[in-house]
């Protein structure tokens, strides 16, 4: 096995893990200067509609922080990419429709993200069927219908 083969996994999982943990703490702790978003227009309505709810941001950061710390750990990492899948989409798409630009750095986490699900595809394999195995023999059953009538 190369050494690229042998090591790009963990190289990847790590990378994920600290942008995700390290941004997600900076939310809370500021401890890296981010610029305010500019007031009005598309960026500043968006902020200011999400900082509205009260919650939104501190729940994403939140799991930002867990699922980092578990790629870190390298603990349960196929649950910390399902974690982290629906907030890069949403980094990725607040780059192409909202902020048109800045696409660079979410690339990168996309394809580490994709680089890291296609490392553990076959713990995702069953999750993509669309007929599980184990409800398919059920229903082929006899008295399938009379065990989940029950």
């Amino acid at each position: 096995m190369s050494t690229l083969k042998r090591f790009a996994p963990t190289a990847a999982r790590l990378f994920l893990g600290t942008v995700f943990t390290v941004f997600g703490f900076n939310f809370f702790f500021h401890f890296l200067p981010m610029p305010p978003p500019p007031p009005g227009g598309a960026v500043g309505t968006f902020f200011a509609g999400v900082m509205a709810t009260g919650y939104l941001m501190q729940l994403v950061h939140a799991v930002e922080i867990g699922a980092g710390i578990l790629l870190l750990a390298n603990r349960f990492v196929p649950l910390a990419l399902t974690l982290l899948a629906p907030i890069i989409v949403n980094i990725v798409g607040f780059h192409l429709f909202v902020a048109h630009g800045g696409l660079a750095i979410p690339a990168v986490v996309l394809a580490g993200e994709l680089f890291l699900a296609w490392t553990h595809r076959a713990v995702f394999a069953p999750m993509l069927r669309a007929r599980p195995a184990q409800a398919a023999r059920l229903a082929d059953h006899p008295t399938a219908a009379l065990r989940h009538a029950a």
